[in-house]
């Protein structure tokens, strides 16, 4: 603390922002790390590959051909109400990326979970010889044959509920006993929801690292079960990184041109660190130092911050420093990063910021009163990010020392989820936002 004093900053639950100084450039850092382009690939060739099974098995999917991606909305007057609130003026433009509406899950961890249980599923099939190859017909899994196969083996999760979601949904879906360990700051809806598509729900009086640990304990007790795990877990991190180039298809469909001369910011929600490590991962694998990806946590969990700013990474848990780790943002409640994803984005990632309760809540209102956008509160965290970057000496001295020409950026805020959050829980949100805004 003596020799980093931001870390005095988060400790005391100011809001920061930092920028990771140590890191160099894509092309310098980029043989760091063990995975690699080629691994994006995969995981995309594999997406692929199963396109004909989603458009079978879910309805949701039929319009996009299998292919699970959503749309990016630009926020103008969302814009307008945070420059206004902040005194500032925010240089180009912002879009939020809605993986709210995503098909199945409505949620950003469909994207790493429902791979995961791909890979495992694809993986279980090739071993059995009941797939001949990559090249087979992948409509054979929504068969009876196959669901029978499936039902001898079962997918565990620890979670403190949208992976759950998207990893017990999809689990179900193949024919697995889907088994999902839920800690106590996961919401009952998304428990209802879960036993309501075929998931099993346990459920702890705990916080997520020890659901975590407690669903892991019990997958390992029985052979024929998969753990897929949040903290460490390469192949959901794969399945994120195929984010970046879908969104650089959108962008490119649209006319918004990406370059030295037209930076991309990326304000990214961050809880154990996977989703927002993968779709940075992703892109700087595109667009090199051209994109500059910046992770929002809570002011009482920034766990990937304290874990990065003290090189303990997992090693640390924010309790440590006297934090109680409680917050509105429920998807991003997670104590302790990711070991893994916390070494490898040591490499890759610009910076992060912390924001409060407070201002998530405001935020989420704000959006919805400005654009008619709901998200989550946890998928509010990347809003603020355009107004740290030009609201502090840090944001502010980070521009100046890339030389950037913020008039040609592009902001998206990574909306995470939120379009299957019940009618009442919105409300009980949108009414936080209100009764904490200064404007009402």
């Amino acid at each position: 603390m003596q020799e980093k004093p931001v870390i005095n900053d988060i400790v005391n639950g100011k809001p920061v922002f930092w920028v990771n100084e140590k890191k160099g450039t894509f092309k310098e850092e980029k043989d760091n790390v063990q995975i690699s382009a080629e691994d994006i690939k995969d995981a995309s060739d594999r997406w692929d590959r199963f396109a004909p099974w989603f458009e079978l098995t879910f309805e949701d999917t039929k319009e996009t051909n299998g292919i699970i991606e959503g749309p990016y909305t630009e926020v103008p007057t969302f814009k307008k109400d945070l420059e206004k609130r902040y005194g500032i003026d925010i240089a180009g433009n912002m879009y939020v990326k809605r993986d709210d509406l995503l098909p199945i899950a409505g949620t950003i961890k469909a994207r790493g979970a429902i791979y995961e249980v791909l890979h495992h599923a694809e993986e279980l099939a090739i071993e059995e010889g009941m797939i001949s190859g990559f090249d087979d017909d992948y409509t054979k899994f929504a068969s009876d044959e196959f669901k029978d196969f499936f039902s001898n083996y079962s997918v565990v999760v620890g979670t403190t509920g949208n992976l759950g979601i998207s990893v017990g949904v999809a689990a179900a879906a193949f024919g697995f006993n889907s088994i999902v360990h839920m800690s106590a700051d996961a919401k009952q809806w998304k428990k209802d929801f879960l036993r309501k598509n075929g998931a099993e729900v346990v459920e702890h009086q705990t916080d997520f690292t020890e659901a975590v640990n407690q669903g892991r304990q019990a997958s390992e007790s029985d052979p024929n079960s998969y753990f897929v795990d949040d903290e460490d877990s390469v192949y959901l991190y794969l399945g994120y990184t195929t984010a970046a180039q879908r969104l650089a298809k959108q962008l490119k469909d649209d006319g918004i041109t990406l370059d030295e001369e037209h930076p991309l910011f990326l304000w990214l929600p961050c809880g154990v660190g996977g989703s927002p490590g993968g779709i940075t991962f992703g892109a700087k694998h595109i667009f090199g130092d051209n994109v500059h990806a910046f992770f929002a946590e809570p002011t009482h969990v920034p766990s990937l911050l304290l874990g990065t700013l003290t090189e303990q990474y997992s090693g640390v848990h924010v309790g440590d420093f006297g934090i109680d780790g409680k917050t509105v943002m429920d998807g991003l409640a997670v104590p302790r990063t990711s070991q893994f994803v916390s070494e490898v984005m040591k490499h890759f990632f610009d910076g992060g910021y912390t924001i409060t309760d407070d201002e998530a809540n405001r935020d989420l209102t704000r959006l919805y009163d400005t654009e008619g956008i709901f998200l989550e509160p946890a998928a509010t965290a990347g809003l603020s990010g355009p107004a740290y970057l030009f609201n502090t000496e840090e944001g502010r001295q980070y521009i100046k020392e890339k030389g950037l020409n913020m008039e040609n950026a592009t902001h998206i805020a990574w909306g995470t989820g939120g379009s299957m959050v019940p009618k009442e829980d919105r409300k009980v949100f949108y009414e936080a936002g209100v009764r904490e805004d200064p404007k009402f």
